[in-house]
């Protein structure tokens, strides 16, 4: 079509013919697709085919916050609950800096030329001001990441550790239906995340570096009782006799605490996971305890206990979030927020007014 602007009565104005729009360089980025949501039935079939594609897509279905897509994600897993528990789960934490995704690259390599199927599920940390979330285990993984044999899977905690810690026991679920019979739930260091992964794993390793001052100082008492091994890290080069200096220190300060419930007695060990040194040693410790406690009856004791312990956590996360999302409590909490902040009512007052509110609905 013609510019009007070139009509003649336009007197000196002219205006030139555009060029016809160039071909995309990629034409298929034009036809930009919506993803398909499959039905349960589709999810399970193609999971327990072991299809690595629909697997992360239904743990996407397991983090979404739209209501549809948790009733979907809900049908899924428990369609695959009867397929799970045929895995070891393992539980790795420590402080930062200790190398734990060089560690679990180390031994993750170990398990999948062994012929396992591993899983990674890593909760990063979110910023609180943004929510933002780096999610870069899988860039620190590389050699693992290109295996086939492993699936890597990092969630943001996006500041509410109870939800993620939920999903994450989810997603376990589908990986074990989908084969990894080797699952590592990584956390985002200590504090609060290793009572919930302890609560969802059959081992819980602690990883400790030397060189950091005091040893165990700032090593909270009960992620120390907690813990089912102790790794010192970095044991290469010049570290190798702080290392060993340090693995005598946790011995010694382990008999401190009282005997583990199952009867094993936790292991101080040494490793390079940038060297590769010490990792089979940690695996042969690993299986060691899973054998034991198979054994005495503490493995299938301790599964249920954490089946019971999540339903509570579940009941927990569901009242608190029903409790938000009202909309009535949504308007009266905003009036007394302001009321506590001024100094009018008391936060205990305030928050026995709103309870007592949603009681009464």
């Amino acid at each position: 079509m013609e510019h009007i602007e070139n009509d003649s009565k336009y007197a000196g104005l002219s205006v030139n013919k555009g060029i016809s729009q160039p071909p995309s360089v990629n034409p298929n980025l034009a036809k930009k697709a919506k993803r398909k949501l499959y039905t349960a039935a589709e999810y399970v079939d193609g999971i327990t085919k072991g299809n690595i594609s629909l697997l992360g897509q239904a743990v996407t279905l397991i983090e979404s916050s739209n209501p549809d897509h948790y009733k979907l994600a809900q049908e899924v897993i428990e369609k695959c609950l009867p397929l799970s528990g045929n895995s070891t789960r393992i539980g790795i934490t420590g402080v930062p800096g200790a190398g734990k995704s060089t560690f679990i690259e180390a031994l993750g390599l170990l398990l999948v030329n062994k012929g396992y199927k591993l899983a990674v599920l890593a909760i990063d940390p979110s910023s609180e001001r943004s929510k933002g979330s780096i999610l870069g285990d899988k860039t620190r993984m590389e050699e693992l990441s290109a295996s086939n044999k492993a699936f890597i899977r990092p969630s943001p905690s996006a500041g509410s550790l109870g939800g993620v810690a939920r999903k994450t026991r989810e997603t376990i679920v589908l990986c074990e239906a989908a084969g990894f019979n080797k699952v590592f739930v990584e956390t985002v260091g200590v504090g609060q995340s290793e009572t919930a992964v302890h609560s969802m794993v059959d081992f819980f390793l602690l990883l400790q570096i030397t060189g950091a001052g005091d040893e165990l100082q700032g090593i909270k008492r009960g992620i120390m009782e907690m813990a089912d091994g102790i790794i010192i890290n970095k044991a290469e080069g010049n570290n190798i006799e702080r290392a060993k200096l340090a693995q005598a220190q946790f011995i010694n300060a382990l008999h401190l605490f009282p005997a583990h419930e199952s009867g094993w007695k936790p292991q101080v060990l040494t490793c390079s996971a940038s060297h590769k040194t010490g990792i089979v040693e940690i695996w042969n410790m690993i299986e060691e305890y899973t054998k034991f406690t198979e054994g005495n009856g503490y493995f299938a004791h301790k599964r249920h206990y954490q089946t019971k312990y999540w339903m509570y956590e579940t009941i927990d996360e569901k009242l608190k979030s029903n409790f938000y999302s009202n909309p009535i409590i949504a308007d009266k909490l905003g009036q007394l927020e302001q009321q506590v902040m001024n100094d009018e009512v008391s936060s205990f007052i305030a928050a026995h007014k709103l309870l007592d509110e949603y009681f009464r609905m």
